[in-house]
């Protein structure tokens, strides 16, 4: 039987969802998960973070191991190995899917956490209306609400989309083959990540944006350091040209032209330009919740929304939007909503963008440090400088530090190269934990690691900090 009334009920299974239903139950609360579609977690699990990820670990491997034989069977167009890869595409997605569904669904049964199917409207600021094909509409309360419905794909009405040539990043995931070639729309995160790893496969990616640099927010050597791959592709990258026109010609592909001239043809094409909430659905205005022009539901530092025992997590709420992030909002939603505790306001969160190479970054940028008016010094390594960056042959990678020049605080770290998602928490921790350029030279890293660039890097700092002091 379902439950009328439950301590804390969470709308959303994804990430950020099941971070704060676990913590509830921690706290011995009866807790309710909803969930709309016919399996759990969300975009993370079903249709963005874990499929995409593991196309990229594909498209990295056929890059790497299978430069002179599998991609120049690609650019043939022979039939088997385009089918081969998207066959291991798949293959890899659907086992990690499973295991990770699997995973999560053992942890709600064990922690005595409901999940219900079905459609959630609010009826007032207490209680919801859950309804599916299955079952009679019925009605559920709680003390505390957390709203973690995530978000879609932006979809233009004036934007073509057939799930075949005109594609979304959700529906990318679903290709048959391999085009030959690919337009993607947009400079972002997304876009980017497609953009690398559809070119490492071997098809022929233009990428129109109408900014002047992509990611633009990211540090310039960064991204220097990412297009200079992206054309080593053979990405043609065309900035600043705004989108006037998509047509759809059948059997003949996308047409794409811009105001500025541009006509670009191509098998298919990418809309990656942004993603809406799923907040509409859910009727937010019956419990008084304010929303953003955009729909985003708005909250305050400790993620909760105008009405006080309502919280939104998560996709919901916008930017940064990433499963990491979601999961620690949850989290301090929660305990903000059961014990009080107000979140850490220096705790520092890792960002990372899977493109290839991977970049993850940590901090503050050189520009807004500047903006700012920080005094501080920058030390630099090449990933080569380190043996492990010789042996994996990464030449191009960095790993950078931001350090305040009087205390030798770290301020950020910003890195690009294979594992840089994974290598950013060394800086993460020791920011977090208010440490210096002088905490990474005292402590030991295995060898040969790419954490020796830490190292490296740290030293160079404190070179460019005596150098002033000699000064």
């Amino acid at each position: 039987m379902k439950p009328s009334h439950v301590d804390v009920l969470v709308v959303g299974s994804g990430p950020a969802g099941q971070h704060a239903a676990l913590k509830a139950a921690e706290y011995g609360k009866r807790v309710a998960i909803i969930e709309r579609k016919p399996r759990i977690g969300g975009a993370g699990l079903q249709t963005g973070t874990i499929p995409s990820k593991s196309l990229r670990e594909v498209a990295w491997l056929a890059s790497h191991y299978g430069l002179q034989g599998m991609r120049e069977a690609i650019g043939s167009r022979a039939s088997w190995p385009v089918h081969g890869l998207l066959a291991e595409v798949n293959r890899r997605k659907q086992y990690v899917i499973a295991q990770r569904e699997s995973s999560s669904l053992n942890a709600l049964m064990q922690y005595g956490i409901e999940l219900i199917p079905g459609d959630a409207v609010f009826c007032d600021e207490h209680s919801m209306t859950v309804s599916s094909a299955n079952h009679a509409p019925h009605r559920i309360s709680a003390e505390t609400i957390i709203l973690a419905t995530g978000s879609r794909p932006r979809r233009p009405a004036s934007v073509p989309f057939d799930k075949e040539t005109v594609l979304d990043s959700t529906s990318v995931l679903k290709l048959r083959y391999l085009p030959r070639s690919m337009v993607i729309i947009g400079g972002g995160v997304i876009a980017c990540e497609f953009c690398t790893i559809f070119a490492a496969m071997g098809v022929e990616v233009s990428l129109i944006d109408s900014h002047q640099q992509i990611l633009a927010y990211l540090s310039e050597d960064v991204v220097a350091v990412l297009m200079d791959t992206m054309r080593d592709f053979g990405v043609q990258l065309y900035m600043q040209q705004h989108v006037q026109s998509i047509t759809r010609k059948p059997e003949q592909g996308v047409m794409t032209t811009t105001k500025e001239g541009l006509r670009l043809h191509s098998d298919t094409l990418l809309y990656a330009q942004g993603r809406e909430p799923n907040a509409s659905y859910l009727q937010p205005e019956r419990a008084g919740i304010h929303m953003d022009q955009h729909g985003w539901i708005e909250v305050d530092h400790c993620y909760r929304t105008n009405v006080p025992h309502i919280y939104a997590v998560g996709d919901l709420i916008g930017r940064p939007a990433l499963a990491a992030t979601g999961m620690e909002q949850g989290r301090i939603a929660i305990e903000h909503a059961l014990a009080g505790r107000q979140p850490n306001p220096q705790q520092q969160m890792p960002m990372a963008i899977y493109t290839i190479p991977e970049l993850s970054w940590v901090g503050k940028t050189e520009k807004e440090l500047r903006q700012q008016g920080v005094d501080f010094v920058i030390g630099k390594a090449m990933l080569a400088d380190s043996a492990r960056g010789q042996i994996v042959g990464d030449n191009s990678g960095f790993l950078k530090l931001n350090v305040e020049r009087s205390t030798g605080k770290l301020l950020g770290v910003h890195i690009i190269g294979e594992a840089a998602s994974e290598l950013i928490h060394i800086g993460q921790l020791v920011m977090n934990l208010h440490g210096t350029v002088q905490d990474l030279l005292d402590n030991v890293f295995n060898y040969p690691t790419l954490a020796e660039c830490y190292k490296i890097a740290a030293r160079h700092c404190l070179r460019e900090i005596e150098r002033v002091k000699e000064f």
